[in-house]
């Protein structure tokens, strides 16, 4: 969650003007017509349709989610759908004994996302999005390394988890805030993500789990889990450390059962012990609602387990959270009745064809350098080819916000910083015509940015939304 701060002293001084477009209506207070102030809370109440349309004049600042095409998260639901959130919105999803239908919903949508992942005995929860199905999984993984290492920790092992400098934000927050030494694999060359051979060189006796990324935010590539699991299986073998994996399927999750199932990656794999998914991004259901599944009971520690006294039951509960809408977990599973299989192969194939045509365009242009084609994830990065110096990506991204077009810009990490990229996120509701009119725009925009003498350079404490 984002830490914000009061207003600066001079910003609290807000200047109080007529409200416009609802003159003739007085505050009730002060009797005066005039707009409530920012950053105190106002002397007495408004009207609704007042208070409506303050908020809702300000939102509109905002850019339009249909055409930010940086965010993995769902920006388009069918309005039955968004009618049935509005009917949960005020349901408590912790309160399963006076919302137990609701419950029964969550439970279902984890028995079927067991089985499209090859585990029909497979446990798990709701979340409120990956970031904390990823943390529960790391504390899972710490867990059972604890339970196997009782005599040497804490007083002479310290835990650490292998992983590539691509992963979320997510994981590096949680070796942080549980005391786990993140171990990076770094970029190197072409290689955008770990490795089989990478992650088994930095493990060792004190390692409490790999995480494979089925879906790099980087560059929307799979990690190639089931090598992963190969080379784990041999240091297991040579070495006695039984090393478990974690697959971060925050979106490849979802779009690897339906267009790759030929693909190994899941709990077809011996070794790979938890998963977690984003259900409001390839899960095609708006912010925010996460899953995370274990393999089985083994794989999560049963002491991890809350049992609350609750309103007069007793409650399993698995979470870093407690209060949250069931609205989301209503809409997921609406979503898995109204696709079905056929309905989500037809839809990710949809968004997949959009990312793949658009990828093709783009490096028809001679302007660009492709580092993926949206043929995993539909999901794209792209550089400026090695002959262009009059502008750079940064200059790209800028000038297509002015119409409009959310798309980041942003550099590599270690040790590829020397690398900036654009990528483009292509989810459902984002169609050809689309991509048309984003396409037309791109190149109209190349004419002017190729007669700039230079780069205007990356702006300074610019942010971007890419790893999201």
């Amino acid at each position: 969650m984002t830490l914000h701060k009061g207003a600066p002293p001079a910003e609290r001084k807000h200047t109080r003007h007529p409200v416009n477009p609802f003159y003739g209506e007085a505050d009730p207070v002060s009797g005066m017509e005039t707009s409530p102030p920012r950053h105190t809370l106002p002397d007495g109440p408004l009207a609704p349709h007042a208070a409506y349309q303050f908020v809702h004049d300000e939102l509109m600042l905002d850019g339009n989610a249909r055409l930010n095409l940086a965010t993995f998260v769902t920006t388009w639901m069918e309005p039955q759908a968004g009618v049935l959130m509005a009917e949960c919105r005020d349901k408590n999803m912790i309160d399963k004994d006076e919302y137990p239908r609701t419950a029964e919903l969550e439970r279902r949508c984890v028995a079927m996302l067991a089985d499209l992942w090859h585990a029909p005995g497979a446990v798990g929860c709701s979340t409120t999005g990956s970031s904390e199905a990823c943390m529960l999984a790391g504390m899972a993984l710490k867990r059972r390394w604890m339970r196997r290492n009782a005599d040497r920790y804490p007083a002479s092992a310290r835990p650490n988890l292998v992983m590539g400098a691509n992963v979320q934000v997510c994981w590096e927050k949680f070796c942080n805030f549980w005391e786990i030494e993140a171990r990076q694999v770094p970029m190197q060359g072409d290689r955008f993500h770990l490795d089989a051979d990478s992650a088994a060189a930095l493990c060792d006796e004190n390692t409490i789990g790999v995480v494979a990324v089925l879906g790099s935010t980087f560059d929307g590539s799979y990690e190639p889990v089931a090598d992963i699991c190969a080379a784990l299986d041999d240091l297991h073998e040579k070495k006695g450390w039984d090393i478990p994996v974690h697959v971060d399927g925050a979106s490849g999750a979802m779009i690897a059962p339906f267009l790759d199932p030929e693909l190994k990656w899941d709990f077809q794999l011996p070794r790979v012990a938890s998963i977690n998914t984003s259900g409001h991004k390839y899960g095609l259901v708006y912010p925010g609602v996460g899953w995370a599944l274990w393999r089985d009971e083994e794989a999560l520690p049963e002491e991890l387990v809350f049992r609350v006294n609750y309103l007069g039951g007793d409650m399993p509960t698995f979470a870093l959270n407690f209060s949250r809408p069931g609205a989301q977990v209503a809409a997921q599973y609406y979503t898995f009745l109204r696709l079905g299989r056929a309905g989500y192969r037809a839809v990710q194939q949809a968004t997949r064809d959009v990312a793949r045509s658009m990828a093709e365009r783009i490096g028809a242009l001679g302007d660009f350098e492709l580092l993926t084609r949206g043929d995993e994830l539909p999901v794209f990065a792209f550089t400026t080819a090695g002959h262009i110096t009059a502008y750079d990506v940064f200059d790209v991204s800028r000038r297509l916000k002015e119409r409009g077009w959310l798309i980041p810009a942003y550099t590599f990490p270690p040790n590829r910083e020397d690398l900036s990229v654009l990528r483009i996120v292509c989810r459902n509701g984002f169609s050809l015509d689309l991509a048309d009119l984003f396409l037309s725009d791109l190149e109209e925009l190349l004419k002017e940015l190729r007669e700039q003498r230079g780069p205007l350079g990356r702006p300074e404490n610019e942010a971007t939304a890419f790893h999201h």
